[in-house]
């Protein structure tokens, strides 16, 4: 083993692992990646159902927020990823890329090339997509993109519903329009997710210029005269990077350890005692999450994946997942959604939908005893702007996340409505064979404070936070727009940390297509063929 790399990945999750799986591409450069939690082993990882025990606590750091101070201090479970794969081994592997609007939204602030015709062959490169192959698809590269293979037939009830009320069907949510429902793609191949890691480390683990270490814990990054020259491990080793460090640790995880090596705002820092690297307010800030609404219905019958949650029907399951891939455990669970609009006006849709074909899913969610669905709503352009901060310099200790939801009046007001279209989606007659009634929130929640309280009460994350070493031409910036950090010579960030705004969908599928694209720019930065 070498005792210096040219370049260590700090996280190997969706975008790092694509950087360890690109940079070895060429033989010449030695690649080290670094993930802080363990091997991806366990059959959770690989069958999408597995999704339903990855909020409640396995491959996650078991974070919580800060009290949320417009919330009435509820304070949210914050799953994280600690495993290799990281946010894409543990999601529902739904694949969604964002609305285009939001990529030339980043090109129109001053993100030259990161407009929606520069990522898009971005996005094409990393699928193997099972179905399409045009404009918009691609076929070929490393990540499975399939069609769900377990949905039931209330998920049809729950298109014609959403077409009573004038929402479309949709095919290709991914493709020339975002509006209205669909099957959502998923990241899995032949019934069985296809994490980043799946997908680009573990085929490509034989490569000699590529070493992976897993359980190991950055404490710091070591900066001598203004560059980044590598990383002090918890054990207090020291590795060397000759070429570059790459920061990958996600939209909480980066900021956490720039924060912990001196690097971010200086009060802040100075508060805990952390000697100063370098001065950068923005770190930290900037944070973006969207805030996940639930509707939960108690069904009249049999018709969701609720009663396999018994000893006998999880035994019939994992039969008809072994003989066929099919039947719950082929499915992610919250693979039927869509996209509309909470604002008629609005330039692109404003509002996603996730139907859980269960309840009780993730964690804090209610079940229902006689089983049920659940609808999900959240708004996708939320202006509430949140941070993560230390509580200590003491790497062991979390960090201090505040995701500050609902800050912005604005964001109460377009969530209510979402929660309210959810409803009105589950109201109508296509659904009444399956729907007994409505449980949550149910018939006393009528005003809109009733319905603030109700979601202060129930409300979770979307898992999708991004922001938080925010991209930009300007000198606050933390990165440029090739991700190379400001002012710090051979450390770039990349990962959902550097999206100036969220996107308008789940995220992950974007932090793959920053790790396809980063790879592309450090290799031509560094001569690499």
């Amino acid at each position: 083993m070498p005792k210096g790399y040219d370049f260590i990945i700090i996280g190997g999750g969706s975008a790092g692992s694509v950087l360890a799986g690109r940079l070895s591409e060429d033989p010449s450069a030695q690649v080290l990646l670094l993930e802080a939690g363990g091997s991806d082993r366990h059959p959770f990882y690989h069958l999408p159902a597995g999704f339903a025990k990855m909020t409640k606590g396995i491959g996650s750091w078991g974070w919580e927020t800060v009290p949320q101070r417009h919330m009435q201090d509820k304070v949210f479970r914050y799953t994280q990823a600690k495993v290799i794969g990281g946010g894409s081994a543990i999601n529902a592997q739904i694949y969604t890329r964002g609305n285009a609007q939001d990529y030339d939204d980043w090109r129109q602030m001053g993100c030259t090339g990161w407009g929606y015709d520069d990522v898009l062959p971005y996005f094409r490169k990393a699928e193997d997509n099972e179905t399409y192959d045009n404009a918009f698809h691609g076929k070929g590269g490393p990540l499975g993109v399939s069609e769900p293979r377990a949905p039931l037939p209330v998920c049809e009830a729950y298109f014609e519903a959403a077409a009573q009320l004038g929402i479309p069907r949709n095919r290709d949510i991914n493709g020339e329009k975002q509006d209205g429902v669909c099957y959502y793609q998923l990241t899995q191949r032949n019934a069985r997710r296809s994490s980043a890691a799946m997908a680009y480390v573990a085929p490509n683990r034989h490569r000699a210029n590529l070493t992976v270490k897993l359980g190991a814990q950055v404490r710091r990054l070591i900066v001598e005269k203004g560059r980044a020259t590598g990383v002090e491990m918890a054990d207090g080793t020291r590795l060397t990077a000759n070429a570059e460090v790459i920061l990958s640790s996600g939209a909480i995880g980066s900021p956490r350890l720039l924060q912990l090596s001196g690097i971010g705002p200086a009060d802040h820092l100075a508060s805990l005692g952390i000697d100063m690297v370098q001065d950068q307010p923005q770190i930290g800030a900037n944070l973006q999450d969207h805030l996940d609404l639930y509707c939960i219905s108690e069904l009249r019958g049999p018709y969701s994946y609720d009663r396999y949650a018994r000893p006998q029907w999880a035994a019939l399951a994992g039969l008809q997942y072994l003989f066929g891939r099919k039947g719950p455990v082929a499915s992610s669970l919250f693979e039927t959604g869509g996209f509309w609009y909470a604002d008629p006006s609005a330039r692109s849709p404003d509002i996603q939908f996730h139907l859980g074909l269960g309840t009780g899913i993730e964690h804090g969610v209610a079940a229902m005893p006689q089983g049920g669905i659940t609808l999900n709503s959240c708004y996708l352009r939320p202006r509430s702007r949140g941070t993560v901060r230390l509580q200590s310099a003491d790497p062991a200790k979390a960090p201090l996340i505040d995701p500050n939801y609902l800050q912005d009046p604005l964001d109460r007001d377009m969530s209510i409505r979402g929660l309210k279209l959810t409803q009105e989606i589950l109201s109508q007659s296509p659904l009444g064979k399956y729907i007994l009634a409505e449980r949550l929130p149910g018939p006393d929640v009528k005003t809109d404070k009733d319905y603030f309280d109700f979601i202060c009460r129930h409300a979770k994350t979307s898992h999708h936070c991004a922001g938080t070493c925010r991209m930009g031409p300007d000198d606050a910036a933390v990165v440029d727009t090739r991700l190379r950090f400001n002012g710090i010579d051979g450390l770039r960030v990349v990962d959902n940390s550097i999206m100036p705004t969220v996107i308008s969908s789940n995220t992950n599928a974007a932090a793959i297509m920053i790790g396809e694209k980063a790879a592309d720019m450090i290799k031509s930065d560094n001569g690499m063929g």
